[in-house]
Parts: structure tokens; sequence; C-alpha cells
């Protein structure tokens, strides 16, 4: 599963990896149950790659947050994003220690646990995030 092509989309629950593209859209598939469905212009998508978080000095990508949880719990699943708030917050603070409290609200750390669950339960390769880190970087 390449990172590039995971794709949360806006009103539909989980996470979906895009398989082909068509003249109007493209053809994704379920990380949770694996059903394939088109998805069109009209749709409200955001590619994972192209998520950051702010933090005070800078937007930190997604994947590198993502491969922190993923270090912290050594790919395994982490906490449910049902916890409680403060939980949530100390537990993301742990991940990520210098995020902007004041832009990155709850739901957006409820979202990112989420996500990383998501993507553990589908044996997703955290170490490749790190690859594609090192990528952007040169």
């Amino acid at each position: 599963m390449d990172f590039s092509k995971i794709m949360a989309i806006s009103g539909k629950p989980g996470l979906f990896e895009i398989l082909s593209q068509t003249k109007t859209g493209v053809i994704v598939q379920s990380i949770i149950d694996g059903k394939r469905m088109p998805i069109t212009a009209t749709n409200n998508v955001s590619l994972l790659e192209n998520i950051a978080i702010y933090t005070y000095e800078e937007e930190v990508p997604l994947g590198k947050v993502l491969k922190n949880i993923a270090d912290k719990e050594e790919g395994k699943e982490a906490i449910s994003h049902k916890e409680s708030n403060k939980v949530l917050t100390s537990y993301f603070s742990e991940v990520l220690p210098d995020y902007d409290d004041e832009r990155v609200y709850t739901s957006n750390i409820k979202k990112v646990v989420q996500w990383y669950n998501i993507l553990a339960k589908s044996d997703f390769d955290f170490a490749s995030l790190s690859e594609v880190e090192s990528n952007e970087e040169e």
C-alpha cells in the first residue's frame, strides 16, 4: 500500500486507496472492508500525504506524525479515538510535543488517531513513511 495513494473522503468513514483513474474520477477501495466504489470530482477528498499538522515552528506532514505514533506504539494500534479529550490531547503531545493547541483541535487529533489505527489494522508499513520524508528533503 502506497501512502501517496491513500485518501480520506468527506462524508464517508475510514480511509480509501486509489486503485485506478477513470475519465470522470477515480476508483477507490475501502481499507476497512475492501469495497470498491467510484469517486467523482463532486466528492471532497484529501490525500493523506497533502495533510499537515500545525506546530509552533512549522507544519509537520501527516506522514511524519503517523510515523511518530508507529514508533511509539511499535507498529501496533494506538489508543482509541473515542477516548476523552484530555487523554487524546496528552497522548498527542507525547507524539508531537510542539503541536499548536490553538489551531489543532481535538477533532483533528481524533481523526489522526483513527486513521493511524485503520492503517495499523491493515498492516501498513510505517517504515515506508521515513523513505517518503527523506525523498522530500533531498
